[in-house]
């Protein structure tokens, strides 16, 4: 790792996946933590001889090596850590009078423990794990066992909602221009082809797994498997504290997905759209993407409340998650991973999903055009999109009803004035900006040298995901240098 990017690194501060430790006294238990955190989530970085604040205190350079060797003796200990661990510390010479140490910590295919305590880390901070059933998830996020396709022995075919088969053999047959293999099969075969039916190689148990039953299962079926499994879908745009719409859905994917369709058409306007000479429902695209990703994405062994509300200025879904990563998704980030491959492959058969991934570029696509902003993707143990809504928004006709000649002008004026204004603060700045974003960040640290990421996301409107990407990228083309730390820092135009 090179200075330029820890210095990035330092002033953006502690996250999920970055932590700093003062260690003026030597190692203490807590680094042990995080290290075991780190382990058990998805990696990360700790830095020692660096404070909280991400100022560089440094440890003394003649115990360098003797606090590497210690940190080596305690993590190779099986005493100490359970399993043992092999890690390699680096010496850095951060400046003339500031020395550093810095251990890169893999993710774990094991779930470690620390003093026989096992830790995790949510957001910039390591936890003590004593629930079993939090335990249990860390092991199936570890061991990558998918959780659709555990077995369930005694289910029977009159378990499932064998009524629906029809009309997901004409869904398949129609999404597939007219031909499809399931409407030559009967209906045993037709969920053994979809992978509804199988056999667990490691127990020898045959029959109906989770996601046939999620899918297809009756009522009763479903909340014997599932005890837990609902979406709760929600309006709150007058009574906020409450809500002004609510249906609790309990019911088979397949129709699941029917209700949460039919709740957001109820409660979103349709604005008008055309995609070249068709007009497109901007609202039935954002909606359909939002609910089939709450719906075959989940982890259904959870029991997190998955959610759709519909709020005045946003709309979100959030469902419990088996992550592999954490932090915001964007088109330039994306890596498609599913999460239960048998029920999405079920949803892109009978059209209620496509490619994997191509969610993420339709809601990118199609939300600048409905509410004139982007979503948000976030990653983690609870995975959450999130829309923003404006009534008053309309691509084709304007805001505040101008008409798009008027809209258009307006936008044009005050671009033009931006970037003029933006020259004239900016005179001796030569180099080549990619977005406008950076124009506009770079234009509020030319006002205010001490501006917080907080502070340029509130006066920009850029998300606070979108700073956090922007300002180490400036940093790394030599436009940006931070003096300072993360809390009294400032920021220096090169």
């Amino acid at each position: 790792m090179d200075l330029n990017e820890m210095q990035s690194i330092f002033t953006i501060g502690e996250t999920v996946a970055v932590e700093f430790k003062r260690c003026g006294n030597g190692i203490e238990s807590d680094t042990y933590e995080t290290v075991c955190s780190f382990l058990n989530r998805f990696g990360g970085d700790l830095f020692l001889g660096v404070l909280d604040d991400g100022t560089v205190l440094g440890v003394p350079e003649k115990a360098a090596s003797d606090m590497v060797k210690n940190f080596i003796k305690v993590i190779s200990n099986p005493s100490m850590f359970s399993p043992t661990v092999y890690l390699l510390p680096e010496i850095v010479k951060y400046d003339e009078n500031h020395t550093i140490i810095h251990v890169h910590i893999p993710p774990s295919a094991e779930v470690h423990s620390f003093k026989k305590i096992i830790y995790d880390r949510v957001d910039d901070a390591d936890v003590k794990v004593t629930s079993t059933s939090t335990i249990a998830q860390m092991y199936i996020r570890k061991q990558n066992i998918f959780t659709e396709k555990k077995i369930f022995p005694y289910a029977k075919m009159e378990d499932l909602r064998l009524d629906l088969l029809p009309k997901i053999r004409v869904m398949a047959q129609n999404h597939a221009g007219g031909q499809h293999p399931w409407t030559a099969m009967d209906d045993q075969e037709l969920l053994k082809s979809a992978g509804l039916y199988g056999r667990d190689v490691v127990t020898g148990e045959e029959g109906f797994n989770l996601a046939a039953i999620m899918l297809l299962g009756k009522d009763d079926v479903i909340l014997n498997v599932a005890p837990t499994y609902v979406t709760d879908a929600l309006v709150r745009k007058v009574n906020v504290d409450r809500y002004d719409d609510r249906e609790i859905i309990k019911t088979n994917l397949i129709e699941s997905y029917s209700q949460l369709l039919d709740f957001g058409r109820k409660n979103l306007p349709d604005k008008f759209f055309l995609e070249g000479a068709v007009n497109k429902s901007l609202r039935n695209t954002i909606v359909r993407e939002m609910v089939s990703n709450t719906l075959m994405h989940r982890e259904f062994t959870s029991s997190y409340t998955a959610k759709f509300v519909i709020e005045k200025d946003r709309m979100y879904v959030e469902n419990a998650n088996r992550a592999t990563k954490e932090g915001f998704i964007t088109v330039d980030n994306l890596e498609p991973n599913p999460k239960n491959p048998i029920i999405a492959a079920f949803f892109r058969n009978i059209g209620y999903a496509d490619q994997l991934g191509s969610g993420v570029r339709k809601l990118f696509k199609y939300c600048k055009f409905y509410s004139g902003k982007e979503p948000e993707f976030v990653e983690g143990d609870v995975f959450r999109i999130t829309v923003p809504l404006d009534d008053e928004y309309s691509f084709d006709f304007g805001v505040n009803n101008k008409s798009v000649s008027e809209t258009l002008d307006d936008k044009i004026a005050t671009l033009e004035s931006d970037l003029k204004r933006t020259k004239n603060k900016i005179e001796t700045l030569d180099c080549d900006f990619e977005t406008k974003e950076e124009l506009e960040i770079i234009q509020l640290i030319k006002e205010n040298p001490s501006i917080t990421q907080k502070e340029i996301q509130q006066r920009t409107g850029i998300s606070l995901g979108t700073v956090k990407r922007i300002l180490p990228k400036l940093q790394k083309k030599g436009i940006l240098v931070r003096e300072g730390g993360k809390r009294f820092g400032r920021w220096i135009i090169k």
